[in-house]
């Protein structure tokens, strides 16, 4: 059988770019399955939101993010690349976070190199940890994988110490053994094309599309002709679902009925659909052995 891993690995040699969008649970993850999507991006912001209705600023732990691994692998087969923060502490931490999301079935771990508790990649007033403490982070991720789990090596150092510096990092990122590269948040179309330009040739790049964010909101086919090979539409999914809620409740709240949104839900049935209901009440039925078919 063929790692989750291994196919995300060959899968990134391969054109046209992979499109990960992000999810936040089982139910998410299924949906984007449903529609075609070959691989899941497991949003730190997301969990975050919808854990704990929290903002993204370091508040998640190792533990939150496992038990989601853990949940949405049990339900998907595609490779899940998993926002892992800063691995939650210093570099032991990093191998005890690695085995751990391992295990419960993630195929990449994304870490960044932003001081803790980080803050999301593109609010104002981040700060990095020195090069050296990174390279070790990313050294202690790849020395304790055991089953080919990619390491995504990320840099927040341009709004900190500017495009340069954030270049000569993900230079050093991918010289202790990242297998994919992620500039977060360049502010324009320029310093976004400029990112494949400088690194394109020594490892895949990922970018990350955030509406209303600091990086301009670029088509897809944009980003694999400057040289992008993994997309994520990060928290996408959550902006969509919170409004979406809002208008159920405000409905709700002054219709007393959902008649009028109705076409925007889905059915009882058609939700029972995704999620398997006919599919596990037949298994159920085969090792029933009441014999009356309960």
């Amino acid at each position: 059988m063929t790692r989750p891993a291994d196919t995300l690995r060959a899968r990134l040699d391969q054109r046209p770019v992979l499109l990960a969008p992000g999810a936040v649970d089982p139910l998410t993850a299924q949906i984007a399955v449903l529609a075609g999507f070959e691989a899941v991006y497991l949003t730190g912001a997301g969990i975050a939101y919808t854990r704990l209705g929290m903002p993204d600023i370091g508040l998640t732990t190792m533990s939150d993010v496992t038990d989601v691994i853990m949940r949405i692998a049990d339900k998907v087969s595609v490779p899940l690349i998993v926002d892992g923060d800063t691995g939650f502490g210093n570099a032991i931490n990093v191998q005890r976070t690695v085995r751990c999301f391992e295990r419960a079935g993630a195929a990449a771990i994304q870490l960044e190199d932003q001081t803790f508790p980080k803050r999301c990649g593109h609010l104002r007033g981040k700060a990095v940890v020195p090069t050296e403490e990174m390279v070790g982070k990313i050294k202690a991720a790849v020395d304790a994988r055991q089953n080919g789990l990619l390491v995504v090596g990320r840099t927040d150092a341009g709004a900190v110490e500017g495009f340069e510096r954030a270049f000569e990092r993900a230079e050093r990122y991918a010289e202790a053994g990242a297998d994919i590269i992620f500039v977060e948040a360049p502010r324009t179309r320029e310093e976004l094309a400029s990112v494949p330009k400088r690194l394109g040739s020594i490892r895949p790049l990922m970018a990350n599309m955030v509406e209303g964010g600091r990086t301009p909101m670029t088509p897809v086919a944009d980003l694999e002709a400057m040289g992008f090979s993994l997309v994520v539409f990060s928290a996408g999914v959550v902006r969509a679902m919170a409004k979406t809620a809002r208008r159920f409740y405000d409905t709700l709240r002054a219709e007393g009925t959902t008649d009028s949104i109705r076409e925007d839900m889905y059915g009882f049935d058609e939700l029972a659909d995704i999620v398997g209901t006919t599919d596990l009440l037949e298994i159920g039925k085969r090792y029933d052995t009441t014999g009356d078919g309960a």
